[in-house]
C-alpha cells in the first residue's frame, strides 16, 4: 500500500499538469529586437514577418510594444483605419512605451502606430489568432474586434528584458509553477 506521503506527491505531481496545460502563456515583444518604430528601408515587411514568425500566437498570450513614449504610441484600430492609415476614432489607444496588449479572445487585431504619416510608412500591424492558436495570413474570418471588443488594456510599466534571442517569449509562466509546486512535493516527500 502506498504511503500517504507518496499519495500527496502524486497528486500533487497531477494538479502541475493540469494547471500546466491550461496556464501556458507567453508575452512577445512587436519587432524582435528591432522594438516598436518605423522599418528600415532594408526590411520594410518587419511586421508582416514578425506576425508570421508567431504564428502560435494563443488566447492569453500578450504582445509587448517598446517604444520611446514621446516619440510614438500603438492605437488598436478596426480593418478599414488599418487600410486607409486613419487614426481617428481607435479602439485602444496606449503611449506609455511599454504597452502590453492581452489577448483574450480569437479574431483578427489591428494595430498601427499613433504617430502622424508612421502607418503610410509600414508601421502597423495584423495579428490573427483563432480558438486554436494558429495563424491564417488571410483576412478570412470576418469577426475582427469590433469598437467595443473586450481587450484587456493593460499598461504594466517597465517590463524586464531577456538577453535571450528575438524568438524567445519574453515570459514563460510554467517554470515559476514548476519550482513553486515541485519543490514543497519532494521536501515533503523526503
Amino acid at each position: 500500500m502506498a504511503s500517504p506521503k507518496s499519495n500527496l506527491f502524486c497528486t500533487l505531481i497531477v494538479l502541475f499538469l493540469s494547471i500546466q496545460s491550461k496556464v501556458l502563456c507567453s508575452i512577445y515583444q512587436v519587432g524582435g529586437l528591432a522594438a516598436w518604430g518605423i522599418p528600415f528601408s532594408s526590411n520594410p515587411k518587419l511586421y508582416i514577418n514578425w506576425a508570421t514568425k508567431y504564428h502560435g500566437l494563443k488566447i492569453g498570450d500578450s504582445i509587448f510594444f517598446l517604444y520611446p513614449p514621446s516619440q510614438d504610441s500603438v492605437i488598436q484600430v478596426t480593418k478599414a483605419s488599418y487600410d486607409s492609415c486613419n487614426l481617428k476614432d481607435p479602439i485602444l489607444y496606449m503611449n506609455n512605451g511599454n504597452s502590453l496588449f492581452n489577448i483574450t479572445k480569437a479574431g483578427n487585431f489591428y494595430f498601427t502606430s499613433g504617430a502622424d504619416a508612421h502607418c503610410a510608412k509600414s508601421q502597423k500591424l495584423h495579428i490573427f489568432v483563432s480558438g486554436n492558436g494558429s495563424f491564417v495570413e488571410d483576412d478570412e474570418p470576418a469577426s475582427g474586434p469590433a469598437a467595443s471588443a473586450p481587450t484587456y488594456p493593460t499598461v504594466f510599466g517597465a517590463i524586464p528584458v531577456q538577453a535571450a534571442s528575438a524568438a524567445a517569449p519574453l515570459l514563460q509562466i510554467p517554470a515559476l509553477m514548476m519550482a513553486a509546486v515541485l519543490l514543497p512535493a519532494i521536501a515533503l516527500v523526503m
